[in-house]
């Protein structure tokens, strides 16, 4: 039987991303599939999501985060895997970096 560990990525969205609802969009898609960690904003207009779950959920959020809601427009997204989870259970959309 395969095991289906648990990792934690950071990921940041590159484009028109602020100010259209993405934040809350990651939230919610992050806590249907039981993801824990965070969505901000950060003050060079792109979007940094700290997050940890199964790699199956992972992979879901990271599709849905490349179109993101109606009025985005992504022009990149860059996960990098990290060693140390967030800090909290859940997810929540945290204050701008």
């Amino acid at each position: 039987m395969v095991e289906n560990p648990v990792k934690t990525l950071l990921i940041v969205v590159e484009g028109r991303v602020q100010g259209v609802g993405y934040r809350e969009f990651v939230r919610r898609i992050a806590q249907r599939r039981n993801l824990s960690g965070w969505v901000r904003n950060r003050s060079n207009g792109s979007v940094e999501t700290r997050v940890s779950g199964l790699a199956p959920d992972l992979d879901a959020l990271m599709e849905a985060m490349r179109s993101g809601p109606p009025a985005a427009q992504v022009r990149g997204l860059q996960a990098i895997e990290e060693a140390a989870p967030p800090e909290r259970d859940g997810f929540f959309i945290a204050s701008t970096f």
